[in-house]
């Protein structure tokens, strides 16, 4: 079913759902009519209807965050006044075509699923890639409760787990129990069976591999945002038997520190009571607790010691690595390199230095027209002697006028100078 134990969700909400939903009954019947058999009849109108729904059927997953769906719960979810779009199962074809939709069976059938117990479910979808859609294709329209999967959705979730564990405390070491990963991830997984699609999805994208240790699933991640993880190891499986006994020893530590304090105050209630025979027992089953405390604490620290070993030694094998890496890049950079090279080439440079600055001395001597360049020697004298001759001559001017100019000339005065003019030029 599409929901397995779950009712199916109602109606979309009025605010996301577009604004002709409930004002233009004419488009939403045209919206809501089936397909025609053929997209010939009427491109247009047919890429329209199919431009609609698969924007909403896309937008309605994403905003659920779902990344599971199927077709009756997209007509419950589009209903309107009683229809449902009769054009959804050809939307759902197309959305299949294009690789925004995956059968959740095909989806399952190309991973290894192989340590997933989900029960009966798993190993009857399975099988389907087989009967329904090895034969049929995805030209075949989905069953009303076909489980289908939004594949970005899907992609998007599976990288969320991922760095929503890379950002644990879980993340100290590449193994982890199943067990602690469904705690981790439940805020964001709604159910158990979605958090083994995304875990199925990294195990896709060679992010993760799945181990049965003693009757317990163990999850191994890569190192890195962009590594890919490598198979487990007796190494891997080793360090978590040792973070088992951490754990382990750490829950028996505590239990025994709240046995010894019990023990303790069930003396002083003893003492109180006048029993010191009850007393002294207490005391002494509190010294035995105490005793197992402290060999448990050796051990503990025992452990920790050697978890701190493994996880320095894991550093320097990344250190190592590293520098193996630099030192084999930088001896192919400096693969056509050497010192005689090098000296041979700044020769050569030097060489054509001198060789272009006495070009460039050729050139520059070379005057204008041919004709060479007069001596520096000659053109000095030359200067010298025209500052002479102009610091001998004197300029021939009229004298400077003795008069204050500013008072305004009478037409008497300039007839009397015009008159000593005429007398002076006869």
């Amino acid at each position: 079913m599409c929901s397995p134990g779950e009712a199916p969700p109602g109606p979309a909400p009025a605010g996301d759902l577009p604004p002709e939903w409930e004002t233009d009954d004419e488009r939403m019947a045209f919206l809501f009519s089936a397909f025609k058999q053929s997209r010939e009849v009427n491109s247009t109108e047919w890429d329209s209807k199919m431009a609609f729904w698969v924007g909403l059927v896309l937008a309605r997953g994403r905003r659920r965050g779902a990344v599971r769906t199927c077709l009756r719960e997209l007509q419950n979810g589009f209903e309107r006044r009683g229809s449902v779009p009769l054009g959804l199962g050809t939307v759902l074809r197309e959305l299949l075509r294009r690789g925004k939709l995956q059968r959740e069976s095909d989806f399952m059938a190309s991973v290894d699923s192989s340590w997933i117990s989900w029960g009966v479910g798993v190993f009857i979808l399975k099988p389907l890639k087989w009967t329904l859609s090895s034969v049929l294709g995805d030209s075949k329209i989905p069953e009303e409760e076909e489980v289908l999967i939004y594949v970005e959705l899907l992609q998007e979730k599976a990288e969320e787990v991922y760095r929503l564990y890379q950002s644990s405390a879980l993340s100290s070491h590449p193994v982890v129990a199943l067990s602690e990963l469904r705690s981790l991830c439940a805020g964001l997984c709604p159910d158990e069976r979605t958090f083994y699609l995304l875990l199925l999805q990294l195990q896709k994208e060679k992010r993760v591999t799945i181990l049965e240790q003693n009757g317990e699933k163990i999850v191994k991640f890569a190192r890195g945002l962009h590594a890919k993880v490598s198979p487990m190891n007796d190494v891997d499986i080793g360090v978590y038997q040792l973070m088992q006994s951490e754990q382990l020893l750490s829950q028996k530590v505590e239990s025994l520190s709240q046995e010894a304090e019990k023990c303790k105050e069930d003396a002083r209630s003893a003492c109180r009571a006048g029993k010191k025979q009850l007393a002294l027992r207490c005391l002494k089953a509190k010294r035995r607790t105490e005793r197992r405390i402290e060999e448990l604490h050796s051990k503990l620290d025992a452990v920790q010691g050697i978890l701190d070993r493994i996880y320095a030694s894991q550093t320097d094998q990344m250190v190592f690595n590293a520098y193996q890496a630099g030192v084999g890049a930088l001896k192919l950079s400096m693969r056509d390199v050497s010192v005689e090279r090098a000296e041979n080439l700044v020769d050569q440079i030097q060489e054509l230095c001198d060789t272009q600055d006495e070009v460039a001395q050729t050139l520059a001597g070379v005057g204008i027209n041919g004709l060479a360049e007069m001596d520096s020697e000659e053109l000095e004298q030359e200067l010298d002697s025209l500052l002479q001759d102009s610091s001998k001559d004197s300029l021939d001017l009229p004298p400077v006028p003795q008069k204050v100019l500013g008072a305004p000339i009478s037409d008497a005065e300039l007839e009397a100078e015009l008159e000593q003019l005429s007398v002076s030029a006869g």
